[in-house]
Order: structure tokens, then C-alpha cells, then sequence
């Protein structure tokens, strides 16, 4: 049979959604390219709420130049950017010896420069309102993946997907804030409609590959985030205005509109959610596209039952939703499981960056930098869940980060060469176990709830993504506690994850009772060799 017979060899249907050929890879990068705006909007607090230098305004003693420096008439008993030395009666000109040595609550400012929030919501010496920001922005992402996981789920992905991603012009209203408390609400708005897409895209990625692409896709989408932030802090880099940069990586969102007519639904949740022929429609553009020959007629006559068996999706009859699930003690424990390795990878990743205080330059170059490490874990992630499995190589993964994590705090600080590359090694550790984390929780689930369970396991990976900045706290009690926190949080997961299944060439169940009735196993008694059934998930 010559390759020209071989291409046009017809197949089965089946068949559509495991290849992976022009249609893929068009999908992919219409998905991708709004998504590296929304890493890009993601982390748009760690530059624009930057803490900038200021000092205590004395009105009596400034010049039409004055800058943030402390000037030499500033008396040198006190630097404190939150108190204003008190002046002396009479006094005219402003000198070292023009004070009573007295200190007073400060409440004007000069500013080194307005290129950030502080300065021009006056925010100095109130660094709980900047953190607050973060954290506002962070809750309103874990809000978002729960909500959007349902309305994925409920109304589909491509419209969830498109509407989140949509949402990012509601952060252009932030270069007009006239108030500490209007810019934190509106921070708190953009996150809740933005947040969401990381979710929903993922799960389009996941469901339009076949098994074979699962890990492949979960890394292209973690370097399309990545790519977003080392963009962004280049953008920064050259663009230090927050306004201007807002207008940069936020007005582009309004063009994410024009994926209406360029994207396609999930054909998995259409053949799940009964629209027979909205799915068939898109059966054979996967077709076309990738020039896969199957029977047109075939695909034109086919019921929606005879569809779904060709999919191998049993029953759906009723819709599923979280009480489903949880009727079902093995998606619990296998939700439990999940939910750990979103939370600890989030955690642990953005800790590290967090706490690796001693990385050499600017804030700009340190995050650059700490962006880049997270590349060559994407490598070690899809070589490994590829060749190896998923389960194993994420053991190995957190086990290992974790004991890193503790041998960096025994590294005396005199070594520091050594304990800075310990460090790294389990930040790109980490990176890989990030990557490995998400692929394996989108396994996991049948499609009926993926995009909900999913949901709830990002909302945890949110709750470590607040904590991380919380973890320098701690070195107040001692410098290695965060890390020993890192390690110990790590082992745990690594350990938890003896609960889940490994799900390298499993199929991508498609209901909560495909799921449940692919448990039920042979047993061979040792008394009478009689063979039984065993229902592997006791349903309640």
C-alpha cells in the first residue's frame, strides 16, 4: 500500500479526537495568545503597586526642586520616611540645627517619582493597603476558577473561555481611579472576570488532543505563561509608568471579541451536553483540517447514541454537577489528592521566588531571572510524565524539592554560592511538578465536572498563591522557617499522591458512571477460583 493509500484509508470516527495536526495547532495558538495578556494582567500588582522611595514633606523648609532624597538641612538624628522632625519657632532658613529633636506624625510626602500607585494614591507608610492589593487581586482569581469552572461546564467552554478573557479591559477603569479604595475594587473586578481563563483554557487544550498530547499541552500552556511574564517585566522595564503600562497589556483584551469566529467548542463537551449536531459540524472541520479521511455519511446518519458510543460515553441521561461527585468516594479522595498538589505547587513555586532575597540586582532582573528558571522544569515535565508516567515523576518531583528545600536551610550562609544553587534547583524542581500538577488534576475528572473539579483544585493553587507572599513574615522567628515550611509541604504532597491512580495512557472518562463502572475488576478467590465483580468506588 503506497502512503497516498494510506492517507486516504478511511477511519473511524473515533479517531477525530486522538491525532493531533493543523487543527490542534491552530486552536492552540488562537487559545494561547490572549492567555499571554491575561499572565501579563495576572501580575500586574507586582510593578504597578511597587513600593517607590519618599520622604516626609516639611513645607517650611522645601525648594521647587525638591526630591525624595533626605536634603542636608534634614537632621541627621533620624531617617524615619513616616515621622517629619519638628521645626523651631522663628526659624527662617532650614539647618541640621533648625529642629527640637522632637518627631511627629507624617502627612504630606515627596515622592521619588510617580511611576506607581503610591505615589499617586498617596500611600506611603501604609504598606498593608499595597499588600492588600495583591491579596484582593489573588481572591478575586479564586473566585473566578470556581465560578467559570461551572459555567464551562454549563454553558460551554468557548463562550467561558472568550468572556473571561474579555474581562481584561475592565482594568483600563484603574488608570482612572481617583481613590485607594475605587483602585482596590476594581482590581478585585478585573481578577473575578479574568482569573477564570487559565482554567477554561486549559481544559479546551486537554479535550482537543488526544492522550498521547495531554502533558504536551499543559506545558505549552505553562510556557505560554511564562512567556507572558518575562514579556511583562520587559515591558516594565522600558515602560516604569503604571498608567501607560496598564493601557499596554490591558487595551488588547477589547480584540479578544474577534474569537467568536475564530475558536471552536470543545467537540467532547458538545458530544457530553447532547448537541449531536454542533459536534458533527466540528468532527468534520477536525477532519478537513487534519485531512483525516472517515465516512462522511457515516458521521451524517449517526444518532446521538451511537455518537456517544463511538466516544465511549455510556450514559449521560442526567446532568452531573459537585453532588454528583461527591456521591462518589473515589472523585473525593481523588479530588483530595489534587486539590494538595495545586495548592503545594503554587505555594512552593511563587515561596521560592518570594524568598530568594539574596538573587543578585534590580526587582526587574530578579523576576526576569526567577521567570526563566521555571523553563527548563516544562522540559524535565514533558520528557518524564511522557516516558515515565504521571504519578511517579510527581512523587519523585515533590519529594525531591522538598529535601532541597531543607538542604538549602542546613547550607551555612557563608556558602552562599552553594545555597543559592540549591535554591534554584528546586525552583526549576518545582516548575516541573507546577506543570506535571495541572495535567494530572484535568486526568483525574470526568468531562461531565473536569471544568468544575478542576475549578475547586485552582481555587486551592489560589489560597497558596496568597500565602506565598505572606512566608517572609516568618523570618522574623528565623530565615529558615519558609523554607522548612517548603519542604515539609512538598513531602506531604508527594507522599498523599500513593492515593491517586496514574492516568499515562488511561482514557478521559467522560461521566462520573463511566468512571465508577471502569473500577469494577475481576477478583480470583484462592478458596474456589470463582471469578466475582468488585465495584473498585463504592458509590453511596
Amino acid at each position: 500500500m503506497t502512503n497516498d493509500d494510506k492517507k486516504k484509508e478511511t477511519r473511524d470516527i473515533s479517531d477525530l479526537l486522538e491525532t493531533f495536526g493543523k487543527y490542534q495547532i491552530i486552536q492552540y495558538m488562537l487559545i494561547c495568545l490572549p492567555i499571554i495578556f491575561v499572565a501579563m494582567i495576572s501580575i500586574n500588582f507586582v510593578f504597578t503597586v511597587g513600593d517607590v522611595d519618599y520622604r516626609c514633606q516639611i513645607d517650611e523648609c522645601e525648594e521647587a526642586n525638591s526630591t525624595a532624597e533626605f536634603p542636608i538641612w534634614w537632621p541627621e538624628t533620624t531617617r524615619d520616611r513616616c515621622s517629619r522632625p519638628v521645626l523651631s519657632k522663628g526659624v527662617k532658613v532650614c539647618s541640621n540645627s533648625s529642629f527640637t529633636g522632637e518627631l511627629a506624625t507624617c502627612d504630606h510626602w515627596i515622592y521619588e517619582n510617580n511611576n506607581t500607585v503610591i505615589a499617586e494614591l498617596n500611600l506611603a507608610c501604609q504598606p498593608w493597603k499595597s499588600n492588600l492589593i495583591g491579596t484582593f487581586h489573588n481572591l478575586g482569581m479564586s473566585i473566578s476558577i470556581v465560578v467559570t469552572g461551572w459555567m464551562s461546564d454549563r454553558f460551554g467552554r468557548k463562550p467561558t473561555l472568550i468572556f473571561c478573557v474579555s474581562g481584561g479591559i475592565i482594568g483600563q477603569i484603574k488608570t482612572i481611579a481617583t481613590s485607594y479604595y475605587m483602585y482596590i475594587g476594581i482590581e478585585f473586578l478585573e481578577a473575578c472576570v479574568v482569573g477564570g481563563s487559565y482554567a477554561v483554557a486549559t481544559v479546551i487544550l486537554l479535550e482537543i488532543a488526544g492522550k498521547r498530547y495531554r502533558v504536551l499541552a499543559g506545558v505549552l500552556f505553562s510556557y505560554t505563561v511564562y512567556f507572558g511574564e518575562v514579556l511583562f517585566v520587559c515591558i516594565a522595564m522600558l515602560v516604569p509608568y503604571w498608567k501607560t503600562l496598564i493601557h499596554i497589556i490591558n487595551g488588547p483584551s477589547i480584540f479578544s471579541i474577534l474569537l467568536f469566529f475564530l475558536i471552536n467548542e470543545s467537540p467532547r463537551w458538545q458530544i457530553v451536553s447532547g448537541r449531536v449536531e454542533s459536534a458533527k459540524t466540528n468532527l468534520k472541520r477536525i477532519a478537513k483540517d487534519n485531512k483525516i479521511c472517515i465516512s462522511n455519511e457515516e458521521l451524517e446518519n449517526i444518532d446521538e447514541d451511537k455518537l456517544k458510543e463511538k466516544f465511549d460515553i455510556k450514559s449521560y441521561e442526567i446532568k452531573e454537577n459537585y453532588i454528583d461527585a461527591f456521591k462518589s468516594k473515589e472523585i473525593t479522595k481523588r479530588l483530595f489528592v489534587a486539590c494538595i498538589c495545586q495548592f503545594t505547587s503554587n505555594f512552593v513555586y511563587y515561596g521560592i521566588m518570594i524568598n530568594s532575597v539574596w538573587l543578585p540586582g534590580d526587582k526587574h532582573l530578579n523576576f526576569l531571572l526567577s521567570s526563566l528558571m521555571s523553563f527548563p522544569g516544562e522540559i524535565i515535565s514533558l520528557y518524564l510524565m511522557n516516558k515515565v508516567g504521571r504519578k511517579i515523576p510527581l512523587q519523585a518531583g515533590f519529594l525531591t524539592c522538598g529535601l532541597l528545600c531543607i538542604i538549602s536551610v542546613l547550607i551555612p550562609t557563608e556558602y552562599s554560592s552553594v545555597k543559592l544553587s540549591v535554591v534554584l534547583l528546586a525552583k526549576v524542581v518545582i516548575s516541573a511538578c507546577y506543570t506535571g500538577a495541572i495535567t494530572f488534576a484535568m486526568e483525574l475528572f470526568p468531562t461531565s465536572v473536569r471544568g468544575s473539579l478542576f475549578g475547586l483544585a485552582l481555587f486551592t493553587a489560589e489560597i497558596g498563591g496568597m500565602l506565598a507572599p505572606l512566608t517572609p513574615i516568618l523570618n522574623n522567628i528565623s530565615n529558615i522557617v519558609p523554607f522548612m515550611f517548603f519542604g515539609c509541604a512538598t513531602i506531604i504532597a508527594g507522599v498523599l499522591l500513593y492515593l491517586a491512580p496514574e492516568t499515562k495512557d488511561m482514557p478521559l472518562y467522560d461521566t462520573i458512571e463511566q468512571m465508577k463502572n471502569s473500577g469494577i475488576t475481576k477478583v480470583e478467590t484462592k478458596n474456589n477460583n470463582v471469578i466475582t465483580d468488585v465495584n473498585a468506588d463504592n458509590y453511596i
